[in-house]
This record gives structure tokens, sequence and C-alpha cells, in this order.
């Protein structure tokens, strides 16, 4: 059975139903009833309230002293004003108590007071098929994070997903949105949008915003990758030319191929990567070769790959090289191993 026109809130703007709006009419409603029965009663103030009060709830209590012609007056139009400003508070409390817009404002005060506290997280735009991706590796290698997502539906599959997820709905190429997502504190953004224009956007947006951001963006058109980078994007990625590439490699390389996806996958292999900076290594170990680091003696980890200031990787790099400010090692081992060099990393210098 359908429901009736009048109780059917699905045919009301929400942002005409406001609880705030309503509790205010109420409260001007009550001061303008005192004032009025003041000047035109001569009433003390206890008793103008008091006369109000029965008179908006309707209770039939017997005026406090005979009415003058203009207090009737006064009385009736008090009355046919009561009658829509209840009918507008009645109307918008059952919307927030059958909506659950009560509890639904207080869940998101909630999570958006938990991200003003956040410190070095990551912002995921977007939740579509590659957000929902990235979410779940962010999760398992215990990465907080927020996402940010602006279609409603979306935002109910990450209510469904899970409860402790924290999101914010809005667009995120808005400053404020971003500002809301604590960008300032942030560590790194992903713009996972489905547009290379709102990715642009963003990517601009948020390096305004935050000038250390490390910021990864999903590109569509290869055209749109120098854009991006210009932008002030780290990284850009082109999820479908690294589908391609992963299944050429598959052909003319299995073994290789299904080695890295061993050693990187989180249940089947307990073997990760690790990047070592420069500003990493206690000041004891800074300016050393890779012979005097011991880090494989140390650790059992391996030094596989070396990073210069130019970006250039070297892999297998040999005993004699330093680490130098703006670089990093690429370091392979298991979980025990990488975090023993943790460890060494977290030390207080000698």
């Amino acid at each position: 059975m359908a429901n009736p026109r009048f109780l059917n809130f699905n045919r009301v703007p929400a942002n005409f139903l406001s609880l705030r709006a309503a509790l205010l009419l109420l409260l001007l409603e009550v001061i303008l009833g005192v004032i009025g029965y003041i000047f035109l009663e001569s009433y003390s103030l206890p008793d103008a309230f008091y006369m109000v009060v029965i008179t908006i709830s309707t209770v039939g209590f017997s005026e406090i002293e005979p009415l003058s012609e203009a207090g009737r007056i006064f009385t009736s139009g008090l009355i046919f004003v009561n009658i829509g400003v209840f009918a507008y508070l009645l109307a918008t409390f059952s919307y927030y108590i059958i909506e659950g817009e009560i509890f639904k404002r207080m869940h998101l005060n909630q999570i958006e007071e938990r991200i003003s506290k956040m410190e070095g997280h990551v912002i995921l735009c977007g939740f579509g098929k590659y957000g929902k991706e990235i979410a779940a590796n962010l999760a398992i290698h215990g990465t907080s994070y927020v996402i940010v997502e602006n279609d409603p539906e979306k935002i109910e599959i990450i209510q469904q997903t899970d409860s402790d997820i924290l999101y914010l709905e809005g667009d995120a190429t808005l400053d404020e949105v971003l500002q809301k997502a604590n960008i300032e504190k942030a560590r790194g953004l992903i713009a996972a949008l489905g547009d290379d224009s709102d990715n642009l956007f963003l990517v601009l947006s948020a390096r305004a915003l935050n000038a250390r951001l490390t910021i990864v963006s999903r590109a569509i058109l290869e055209r749109s990758q120098a854009k991006l980078i210009k932008a002030g994007a780290n990284h850009v990625v082109m999820p479908e030319n690294i589908g391609g590439f992963y299944m050429a490699m598959l052909m003319n390389k299995p073994g290789a191929v299904e080695f890295f996806s061993f050693i990187t996958s989180e249940y089947h292999s307990d073997m990760g990567f690790e990047e070592l900076h420069f500003r990493d290594l206690p000041e004891m170990y800074q300016g050393r070769p890779i012979s005097d680091l011991a880090l494989r003696s140390q650790t059992g980890a391996n030094i596989i790959g070396y990073r210069n200031q130019q970006r250039v990787y070297q892999v297998n790099p040999p005993p004699s090289v330093i680490l130098k400010p703006g670089e990093a090692f690429i370091v392979l081992g298991n979980e025990e191993q990488l975090g023993k060099l943790r460890q060494i990393c977290k030390a207080p210098d000698a």
C-alpha cells in the first residue's frame, strides 16, 4: 500500500525540513507571544510566558485575567500561527526520526571529529572499481585513510562494507572538502576519480593545499599523464596499460611474473618490500657505504635496489654505494626481517 501523500517525505526536499529552523520558529513564537501579552495586557514576564505556553499547547486552561478585545484578537492570531509552526515542527521531527537523520548526523559528526585528529593518513578520492581495490590494500597494510566520494549510492556501499571506515560525502575537487579530510596533515592523496579533468583539478587543489603531499593519480587517456605531472602529481598510473603489460609479461616471462606476484601477495607470502630513505637511517649509519651498514647480517633483509636524487634506479647496487639525502634503498625481506629493519631505523643514535 502506498504511503499517504502527507507522510511521503521523499516528496519534500530534505533541505526544506530543518530541525534547527523548526526550533527557531518555536522560540520566535514564544518570544513574540510574551512581548504581545506584556504590551497588550500589561502582564508580568512570568504571567505572559505562562499565557503563551497554555495558548500554544492548547491545554484549555483559563486565562490568568480576562482578556481585552485586543488581547483576544492577539490570542486568536497566535493560535493560527501556532498551527503552522506546530505542523512544520511535527513534520520535521517525524522526518528526522523516520529517515534516521538524527542518528545519521550524529554518526557523521563523530566521523568528522575522528578525521580532524588524524595525521599521516592517505586521502582516497573516488570509491569506484579501482578505489575499492585501493581501500582494501590500504587496510591490509594498516594504512590509515579517508575516502572522499560524491555518489550517494557508493556512500551506501561504504557504510555497508565496514562501519569503521572513515569517509566524507562531497566533491573531492572542492578545497573545503579536502580541508575536511584534514589534507594539511595527510601524507598522501590518491586521485581515483573516473574523469581525467576531475583528477587534474583535484591534483591542482591538493598540491596548493599541501606542498609536501605525495599524490598518486589515475589517468584514463595517455595525453593526460604529462598534464597531471605538471599539475603536481608525483606518480600517474594508467590501470588499463598496467593490465596489458602484465598480460604480455605472463606470456613472455611467466615464471618471473608469478614469483613477483607471490612475494607481493599478502595472502600467500610474508615477503615484501621496504623503501629505506636517507632520513630513515639513524645518524650513526648516515654517510656510510652499504658494506658498513651490515643490514643483511643484522636483519636478514637484502638491499636489491638504489634510487639516486635524479630518481634513476640501480638494481643490486655495489657495497660501495653511499646513501645521500633525497635517495633511497629498496629492501626485500620477509615480515620478520623487515620488522627488524624498522626497529634499527627507530633505534636512538648510539
